[in-house]
């Protein structure tokens, strides 16, 4: 075959898709998408994304909980920047429960504030550039902070808070990219919660020319000492919402209370609806199999 630029611009593109792993096999709650995913094979992941910075996409990562989940059936531009990411690890110990009540279980949770951590421990072991972006008002530097006397050698590049209603103010969305850009990134923290830290990667995603992408939600304010974190025991009883309603009642008692109940209805739906369609399939199967054999005893005679 002769060689073209046209052929040489498709083998470069291949090559470049062959560069990544294998992505982690997905499940889906409502229209949000769940990666059945480690927390060892997301650092893997994210680790080789950094390594190739500049020659693939940056990888976006979110991380799906219960919350979001909700959110996404009500907004389906969130829905749409969830379905759009590269990976969507099992933050919340509700998609975990949801996934093995629906048949493909997850072993573990693995939340974006722990694999924020654990990037900083690889970006100091590799030497990957981290800057911090949103979180409350000062977190992003007390957590800068902390996060450089945890890890020796982790080097933070910037950080920056944006003004409230950023996302609808062009001069503030471009300083922000500017920020970034002279920084010089390899992977980029956003915490802005959600919806807006899903949205913003997705619509910026090949504008920020940085490895790796990753919506951490309330990470920096936890790492700064804003907010409290609940206990490794109460994590491990999966009992970390309550903590967290009883800390902030005003703020959280609608995401709980009424989005956990919501969470539930849209599980229990979905996982009647797909035992119904099992069934139907398999009395089709046997009805189809039926009228082969009575077909096939009336061809032999």
């Amino acid at each position: 075959m002769e060689l073209t630029e046209e052929t040489i611009t498709v083998d470069s593109e291949k090559d470049k898709e062959a560069m990544r792993l294998p992505l982690p096999p997905r499940f889906v709650v409502g229209k949000t998408p769940i990666d059945r995913i480690s927390m060892d094979y997301a650092v893997v992941l994210i680790v080789q994304a950094l390594q190739h910075r500049g020659e693939l996409p940056p990888l976006t990562v979110v991380a799906p909980n219960a919350y979001s989940v909700t959110m996404a059936e009500r907004d389906s531009r969130f829905a749409e920047a969830m379905q759009d990411a590269d990976l969507a690890i099992p933050d919340g110990v509700s998609v975990v429960m949801a996934s093995r009540l629906l048949g493909v279980p997850i072993p573990k949770r693995v939340t974006g504030g722990d694999l924020m951590e654990r990037m900083c421990a690889e970006a100091a072991h590799y030497g990957f550039r981290v800057f911090l972006l949103g979180g409350l008002p000062g977190a992003a530097v007390l957590a800068a902070h902390n996060l450089r006397e945890q890890y020796p050698g982790l080097q933070i590049c910037g950080t920056y808070w944006p003004p409230q209603g950023f996302e609808s103010d062009p001069a503030e969305l471009g300083r922000m990219r500017r920020e970034i850009a002279e920084a010089a990134p390899d992977l980029l923290c956003v915490a802005f919660g959600a919806p807006k830290q899903e949205i913003w990667m997705q619509e910026n995603r090949a504008q920020v020319k940085v490895g790796a992408m990753l919506g951490v939600g309330a990470a920096f304010d936890t790492q700064a000492g804003l907010r409290r974190r609940a206990p490794s025991w109460v994590q491990a009883i999966a009992l970390e919402w309550l903590f967290r309603l009883l800390m902030e009642p005003r703020r959280l008692w609608r995401r709980y209370l009424i989005g956990n109940t919501q969470f539930i209805g849209l599980v229990l739906r979905q996982w009647v609806r797909e035992r119904f369609d099992g069934l139907t399939r398999r009395i089709r199967k046997l009805g189809a199999a039926k009228n082969g054999e009575i077909v096939g005893q009336g061809t032999e005679r």
